[in-house]
């Protein structure tokens, strides 16, 4: 790698900034659903969900441009294109979803729906699963599983166990949705003893994070009924199943049958362009902005909302919902013909698909094994990641514009990295 990249970059950026490969890989350039390293080298990205239209979709890029050429400013003046996409956003959403906030990042949207929950309960307990990740701001860094914040966590934060399909909370498939909605009554009772009482349950309706189980239509039903009994709400974090990824589904929370008070969504948004949103309804806004008077500069400007109509023109004309589906399932069954010891489970929706890996003979995760096949892809030139509780879990979430074609390389590659390993 050319000028001791690694190096410059720990030495300005320091130590601890993450990559990903064993051998990080310096990226110049993407289009569609490839990439290519600063030697030339062609990588299929099966991974990154933030160009949800494919890296440098020229509509996008185009819009952005001809904003940026004519104004971007904050929010505090009139703009009709921000009022457009307001519109629209929100006319793909039911239940009386229709006051759109808008933010720069997915962290922001979670950080300011906990805060809208406070506003509009005035209650401060909050409930999240314990294998999640909604952001890296103070307030959502309580709920992510990787790691305990300085401090330790707050006391008017509750984690349950997150839903698992070889590790059913409760102990069986057919019992976990009472049983996980058990554990949220359990946690509401904790808060509600604690003198916090009960604001709101925050959650990825795919439970991305936690691996993605295949759970039915319906699951989250009786959890549904605890929380609106508790006078809690419900904010269904939309940052990864959202915006047709899941295929027969617009929203995560429509496909699993979810009605949630708040809907935060991020990285998809602007294909990379940094723009966010909250969508909720127009009583629990006011009393968001009654108590916090929140403002936000570079949120809802005039060019992010050039970016992110643009990506929803894309999907709409490009049919990319229905390609995900199409596409998916193709890609799925050929996951579900692979054959090897470790292979526990084969599952997912759309374009969000996983294979996870256990030890053989049993269901013990096998996090190592996993980040090899990582790492042996990558260098047959397929990117993909993992994900999950036990890190065994194989990731794959790659731009919607994803054809049979790169499905049939994925699984190629896929098949060969594991006739090579025990």
């Amino acid at each position: 790698m050319k000028n001791n990249l690694p190096t410059r970059r720990e030495r300005v950026l320091g130590p601890r900034m993450t990559t990903f490969y064993r051998e990080p890989v310096e990226i110049v350039r993407g289009e569609g659903v490839r990439l290519w390293d600063a030697a030339g080298r062609e990588y299929l990205d099966a991974y990154n969900n933030v160009p949800h239209v494919g890296h440098g979709h020229p509509r996008v890029v185009e819009a952005i441009a001809a904003q940026a050429a004519t104004l971007n400013t904050h929010t505090r003046y009139l703009h009709e294109g921000i009022v457009d996409y307001a519109e629209r956003l929100t006319a793909t959403l039911g239940d009386g979803l229709d006051v759109l906030t808008m933010v720069c990042t997915g962290s922001e949207a979670n950080d300011i729906a906990l805060r809208m929950a406070w506003a509009a309960t005035g209650k401060t307990g909050l409930i999240g699963t314990d294998a999640t990740y909604h952001g890296n701001t103070h307030l959502v860094s309580q709920f992510s599983a990787g790691r305990t914040p300085i401090g330790g966590r707050v006391d008017w934060v509750r984690r349950v166990p997150a839903p698992d399909s070889l590790r059913p909370v409760g102990g069986s498939v057919e019992g976990q949705a009472e049983a996980f909605a058990a554990e949220v009554a359990r946690a509401i009772d904790e808060l509600e003893a604690a003198g916090h009482g009960f604001a709101a349950l925050i959650l990825d309706p795919f439970f991305a994070n936690e691996g993605f189980p295949d759970l039915p239509p319906g699951f989250l039903a009786p959890t549904q009924d605890v929380v609106r009994a508790a006078g809690g709400l419900i904010i269904a974090d939309e940052v990864q199943p959202g915006f047709g990824r899941t295929g027969g589904h617009f929203w995560g929370h429509e496909r699993i049958g979810l009605t949630p008070d708040i809907v935060t969504m991020g990285k998809p948004m602007g294909n990379g362009y940094p723009v966010a949103g909250v969508v909720t309804r127009a009583e629990i806004v006011e009393a968001f902005r009654r108590d916090f008077g929140y403002f936000n500069t570079f949120a809802g400007t005039p060019v992010a909302a050039a970016a992110a109509s643009a990506v929803l023109d894309v999907i709409a004309d490009e049919g990319l919902q229905a390609r995900a589906a199409e596409v998916g399932g193709h890609l799925l069954a050929g996951l579900r013909a692979l054959d090897h010891a470790r292979i526990a489970d084969v599952r997912g929706a759309g374009l969000f698909l996983g294979v996870e890996f256990t030890e053989p003979g049993g269901l013990a995760p096998a996090p190592e094994f996993t980040a090899e096949v990582v790492e042996r892809m990558r260098e047959r030139g397929v990117l993909v990641h993992r994900i999950g509780r036990g890190g065994n879990i194989l990731k794959i979430r790659p731009p919607m514009v994803f054809s049979r074609a790169d499905a049939e390389r994925l699984g190629t590659v896929l098949a060969g990295v594991l006739e090579g390993m025990d």
